[in-house]
């Protein structure tokens, strides 16, 4: 391989901020807004030109898993244009205005279109993050650091020790573009909505049906009616054996994915009732990665602590309520060693501060999916209300630390707890 060498060049450092908060998916927004209430100076940096993630650019359907206050109970009610179950369903488009209104409204200073490249260190103590956009090569200093890129790309650039994917041979999840169609007839359509959800249909049983005619790796079906009538959001591309932190391997999972998507819809006229007249309307700008780094905290959580609903004493995520939510790491559908219809547990669990404390870098939080844990606990946190929760508590935290020039492993956890409890979340 060839290499170049760059010139030494000085980086103007345009912010010093309390809080630096990279990546603006829900766990970002929950500690952008939570840390600049509790009265830091706080940076919001995304790569994207929407805040959400997933959740907006990402196109995804409805929040999955479930906590009870904090965040996320404030995202479903300035968001939500349903009572009940439809509360769940995402409007993408009007939640990327509600994101954007939160922030305003909480002070944040948001910085879109810019990609967090590289990080300033001091030893072990993360002091500030290198930017790029098309205002150049930029620096931001901080006193405290929060990773939320989904994939921990700045505590990696940090050295903070991780693991990929699936413990022993580092497999993870497959990656999807969801996409919309319209023109379904919602009175004769049927919409299976789990991995273990199925029709009997004239031509066969709609799973089975997938699996014999959808191009392979996609073969599951997953239909979600949105808040438009007629629109349905498909969860049903599909491509094993990608490495989310790899950009070449992005590109192989939008390829694979976009070609995936004129042959499911042909599918859905041919074999789903309802969808005889259904044609694609909107598809996501953003692949959906499921897993890539875990990194190593202070604590792990494991699949027993989720099994066994416990409430740590550390706790400062409280009722979190999912399923062990495994897509076939080879092909399609649930894996083995997945649960979804028959998960055990449903009285939620929390989750310990430890988790959110890298090992051996200082000043810097890890919130979202790239937290410490298993690959099977990983598939039950990583879902979007339990982060967005995430963030609420990591950014308090953050504050705090900021505040009392602390460092995040030294903070005393029943001032974070005791400020939750205020705003109410309770284990």
């Amino acid at each position: 391989m060839k290499y170049i060498t760059e010139n030494k060049r000085e980086i103007p450092v345009i912010r010093e901020v309390d809080v630096l908060v990279l990546g603006a998916g829900p766990a970002g927004i929950g500690a952008a807004v939570a840390a600049a209430r509790e009265g830091a100076v706080t940076m919001l940096v995304e790569q994207a030109g929407d805040v959400g993630g997933i959740a907006t650019a990402g196109l995804m359907s409805h929040w999955t898993g479930s906590t009870e206050g904090g965040f996320y109970e404030e995202i479903l009610s300035r968001s939500a244009e349903f009572s009940g179950e439809g509360r769940q369903i995402i409007n993408p488009e009007r939640l990327k205005t509600v994101f954007l209104r939160i922030l305003m409204e909480a002070g944040v200073s948001l910085r879109l279109y810019t990609f967090a490249s590289d990080v300033v260190m001091e030893g072990n103590v993360i002091k500030g993050v290198i930017l790029e956009s098309k205002s150049g090569r930029e620096a931001v200093l901080a006193k405290i650091v929060i990773d939320s890129t989904g994939d921990g790309d700045i505590a990696a650039k940090a050295g903070a020790p991780y693991f990929k994917g699936r413990e022993g041979d580092g497999l993870m999840q497959p990656a999807t573009i969801m996409f919309k169609v319209a023109g379904v007839d919602e009175e004769k359509g049927v919409f299976p909505a789990g991995f273990e959800e199925s029709f009997d249909l004239p031509d066969g049983d709609l799973q089975e049906l997938g699996k014999k005619h959808l191009p392979e790796p996609a073969g599951h079906v997953l239909l979600y009616k949105s808040t438009l009538p007629g629109v349905v959001t498909c969860n049903m591309t599909n491509c094993t054996g990608v490495d989310g932190t790899s950009a070449e391997d992005l590109t192989k999972a939008t390829l694979v994915c976009r070609e995936q998507i004129e042959k499911i819809v042909a599918f859905l006229r041919r074999y789903v009732p309802g969808f005889e007249n259904c044609y694609i309307i909107s598809s996501a700008s953003l692949v959906g990665i499921r897993e890539t780094r875990h990194f190593k905290g202070v604590e792990t959580i494991r699949p027993q602590d989720i099994l066994e609903a416990r409430v740590f004493d550390n706790w400062v995520v409280a009722k979190a309520c999912f399923n062990f939510d495994v897509h076939n790491l080879t092909g399609n559908g649930l894996d083995e060693t997945g649960s979804q219809k028959h998960f055990p547990q449903t009285k939620g669990y929390t989750i310990p501060y430890g988790c959110f404390v890298p090992l051996e870098i200082d000043n810097l939080y890890l919130a979202g999916r790239n937290i410490s844990g298993t690959h099977m606990a990983h598939s039950n946190y990583r879902v979007m209300p339990i982060c967005a929760n995430m963030g609420q508590s990591v950014g308090i935290a953050a504050a705090m630390c900021a505040a009392s020039e602390t460092v995040p492993r030294d903070l005393e956890v029943k001032k974070i707890q005791s400020r939750l409890m205020e705003l109410g979340v309770n284990p």
